[in-house]
């Protein structure tokens, strides 16, 4: 399917159901739910719609020492739509709005045998910044990647 036809717009409460069964299709430990429903409103928590929800991006900004730093939260893209392009539009949109808000630099952690999401964190100028063991439920470790919003 041609991902023009894919719509990106800010999440709804009416989202969260596909969200959900997106995430538990996706991750071995999912958000519960309710966790979803916590980010309704930010700027960053974006769903890709075509018929359905077929993929989406939490991302937000946080204080840190006077300046705002974003943190991409959770990613992911329906399966059956995986290689799409869904996924680089997401990020592109949410990074986008991260800026809007004023965020300086982004930080996100992914799985470090996660090959795909590593390959697009990688072409967005994400850069490994440290590894941190048993960082996941299941005891596998993350690597934190880190990327500048600065012109």
């Amino acid at each position: 399917m041609n991902t023009d036809a894919v719509e990106l717009r800010p999440a709804t409460q009416a989202d969260l159901l596909s969200v959900y069964r997106i995430e538990k299709a996706s991750f071995p430990q999912p958000w519960p739910f309710s966790a979803f429903e916590g980010f309704l409103g930010e700027p960053g928590f974006l769903v890709a719609f075509s018929d359905d929800v077929v993929g989406y991006i939490v991302a937000d900004s946080v204080p840190n020492h006077g300046r705002a730093i974003g943190h991409v939260k959770d990613l992911a893209v329906s399966p059956t739509r995986r290689g799409e392009g869904i996924a680089t539009r997401l990020l592109s949109q949410a990074l986008s709005a991260l800026a809007r808000q004023g965020v300086d630099w982004v930080k996100l952690e992914v799985r470090e045998d996660n090959e795909p999401a590593l390959s697009l964190y990688r072409a967005f100028g994400f850069e490994r910044r440290r590894r941190v063991p048993r960082y996941y439920a299941d005891g596998e470790p993350a690597l934190v990647m880190i990327r500048s919003l600065e012109a």
